[in-house]
């Protein structure tokens, strides 16, 4: 399984492999030629109420990954993003955040490689 998470706003590269934007809303600035996203995954983000909620507060950054969890044990489309990254090889995990260390796609990231090993 090879995932990578990056910033919509930094180049991509054709090293991305094929690229996935985790965000519900698109990111703002970008147009979609910009961007470079193959697939949009709205659904696999975090529910607005819960995006709102952690509103990329550092010290809020463990209750998030709980609940998102929680989140993403009851998504269907859990199993839509592990079908395309074992289609796909490389993928890459898009998002907008200015936050790069606690951000919804890193921990993305993190459940979809525990899950993978489980």
């Amino acid at each position: 399984m090879d995932i990578s998470v990056k910033r919509v706003y930094d180049e991509f590269s054709e090293k991305d492999g094929f690229r996935i934007l985790v965000e519900r809303l698109w990111p703002r600035g970008v147009s979609r030629e910009k961007a470079g996203i193959d697939f949009w995954m709205k659904d696999i983000a975090p529910s607005t109420e819960l995006r709102k909620r952690f509103g990329h507060d550092d010290d809020k950054w463990e209750e998030f990954k709980s609940d998102y969890s929680e989140e993403l044990q009851a998504n269907p489309e859990i199993k839509h993003i592990f079908e395309i990254i074992e289609n796909k090889g490389k993928v890459t995990l898009i998002y907008s955040a200015r936050n790069t260390e606690h951000n919804s796609a890193v921990f993305l990231k993190e459940y979809l490689e525990s899950q993978k090993r489980s």
